[in-house]
């Protein structure tokens, strides 16, 4: 059994003093850490950045994102985990309705699904985090990231959006023949994106993905593919609130 050892870095100096569950906290990325040991020799270690919405209250949930970076964002300093996606979007002041966790992979590592799954149980309790309205997403890395866990744990999202990512067939096809995650998959809304010019991760990947899921019959699978786009497929699409507004339309059945 895992021991989970939780070890806060600090607050924003807009954070006020006190628990974390207050009444209320200002919209502001705070710094935390998720230590556990996989086993005697063996530690792992996930610094995150969190976002809670404005006028955050502990008396109703929150629908979640977990937003998973690329290759360039790994390593100790958590803050470049803000250079894209929706962390970079909370810095430059924008403000969104959900909580917003955003780990860091460390360096010379790919995400890790065991990790993340353990670090959305330590969120779902210490936040109030609405577990029918959690979703995923990522981008490059982040993308296969967003791949594995979504398929490996289709159970805890509601909807996911991997960018320019993709995905181990044999992930998806152990994970479809089991009674409980194979209807839950097929049945995950799902929307893809990737830049037709991509030449860090090529357009197939995803297309691959995509065809495997909707011979497998998921109907709510879509694809957006940007013409002149290379390996940045992702600026766009997170500027888009059109992503954001889709997220909040779907709910995961308890």
């Amino acid at each position: 059994m895992h021991t989970l050892k939780r070890i806060a870095l600090g607050l924003a100096v807009f954070c006020a003093a006190g628990s974390l569950l207050a009444q209320e906290v200002d919209p502001v990325l705070m710094q935390r850490k998720l230590k556990f040991e996989k086993s005697v020799t063996k530690q792992i270690s996930l610094d995150y950045l969190l976002y809670l919405p404005k006028g955050y209250q502990k008396d109703k949930t929150y629908p979640t994102i977990l937003f998973l970076h690329g290759a360039g964002e790994r390593g100790s300093d958590v803050n470049k985990v803000a250079v894209h996606g929706p962390p970079k979007l909370v810095k430059a002041g924008q403000e969104f309705p959900f909580i917003i966790v955003s780990p860091q992979c460390p360096e010379g590592q790919v995400w890790s699904v065991e990790a993340l799954n353990l670090l959305l149980d330590e969120i779902e309790k210490d936040y109030r985090v609405d577990q029918t309205r959690v979703y995923l997403t990522g981008l490059s890395m982040g993308g296969y990231g967003t791949w594995a866990l979504g398929l490996a744990y289709p159970e805890r999202f509601a909807a996911m959006a991997p960018i320019c990512g993709g995905g181990e067939s044999i992930t998806y096809l152990l994970n479809k023949r089991d009674k409980v995650r194979g209807p839950m998959i097929k049945d995950m809304p799902i929307w893809v994106f990737h830049g037709a010019k991509d030449p860090t991760v090529p357009l197939a990947e995803s297309e691959r993905m995509v065809e495997m899921l909707k011979k497998g019959g998921n109907k709510t699978i879509k694809l957006t593919v940007y013409p002149e786009a290379q390996h940045d497929s992702w600026t766009e699409t997170y500027n888009n609130p059109e992503l954001f507004e889709w997220f909040l339309k779907h709910k995961r059945e308890k």
